[in-house]
């Protein structure tokens, strides 16, 4: 079972899941699912289980589990800075509650495998690190960090075993909402000969979706016992390489993406050798490839109408 299915990685994790042949039951409150479209065959966006649900209520989650006979969650559900800024009481009920609740449906379900789950580099505070004086810069960073906390002590106390991934910049296909989705919009742009200005500048490690997603897929087919988080692992590039990187794959688009001057409140690059040790390997491509790979499937997704140009930012 994969909870907020229809998000960007959720979207890729099914197709790594979905080619190695696995049953997949997407959880999440609903929607068109205008993503699935991006990462999915026709074929497997038929074969995929989709359930409306909100796991904010314990009884859906545990209903789910165990109607569909569900032998391992990926969760991915939660809301985005923005969200969360917009709404914090709603952003901590979906993002705190919400992971509570995954975990304790799976404390209440024999036989399942590790929760794997989606933590974020925005755990870590402007210093670089999770000490108790280094906060992180946003509410969402913050129930990120409470999310690691409680699924440590899920193991510790009750058995559960976890393993936390936190990706940085997620880019590419089906990566269409948050903070950090200004480097997909402006590949997006590039492939449709469009002018975009990203807000921000600074370095950030690239992580192209496909490649997240296979990630995650593999970490939810371990055998693996305890409770661990591990950032992903990437190239550390500058947006103004990231706009080189995309001029070389559009040479078409040279001129038409600009660089802001503003910055986020993130680290800047992350070691993500420990997951590259549990996983037997990296599943990330350079990102010279990911962005030309990225590029060449929007011009692909243009053409079938399937995503839409950007508007000047």
């Amino acid at each position: 079972m994969i909870t907020g299915a229809l998000g960007a990685i959720g979207a890729w994790t099914m197709r790594s899941l979905l080619d190695r042949g696995h049953r997949v039951i997407a959880l999440d409150l609903g929607g068109d699912g205008h993503r699935l479209a991006l990462a999915l065959t026709p074929e497997q966006r038929e074969a995929v289980v989709r359930v409306d649900g909100d796991i904010t209520e314990l009884a859906t989650v545990e209903t789910v589990l165990a109607e569909h006979e569900a032998d391992g969650v990926i969760h991915l559900a939660a809301l985005q800075v923005p969200f969360v800024r917009a709404d914090p009481v709603r952003g901590a009920a979906v993002n705190v509650l919400g992971t509570v609740n995954v975990l304790e449906a799976v404390r209440r379900r024999a036989g399942m495998g590790p929760v794997v789950y989606a933590s974020s580099i925005a755990v870590y505070g402007p210093g670089g690190t999770r000490h108790a004086g280094d906060a992180p810069g946003t509410l969402y960073g913050v129930f990120k960090r409470d999310n690691e906390a409680t699924a440590l002590r899920y193991h510790e106390d009750f058995g559960v075993s976890s393993i936390g991934l936190r990706p940085h910049t997620v880019y590419g296909p089906a990566r269409d909402q948050g903070v950090t989705s200004a480097p997909t919009v402006a590949m997006l742009a590039a492939a449709a000969q469009t002018p975009y200005r990203i807000p921000f500048g600074g370095t950030f490690q690239l992580q192209y979706a496909p490649d997240v997603g296979e990630v995650f897929a593999r970490a939810a087919l371990l055998s693996y016992a305890g409770a661990c988080v591990h950032d992903l692992d990437g190239d550390a590039v500058t947006i103004g390489e990231v706009v080189a990187m995309i001029e070389a794959a559009a040479p078409e688009a040279a001129g038409l993406i600009s660089v802001g001057d503003g910055a986020l409140p993130l680290v800047g690059a992350v070691d993500g050798s420990s997951l590259v040790a549990l996983l037997g390997g990296s599943a990330m491509r350079p990102a010279r490839e990911g962005i030309a790979d990225a590029i060449a499937r929007f011009r692909l997704l243009l053409d079938a109408g399937l995503v839409t140009v950007p508007e000047l930012a």
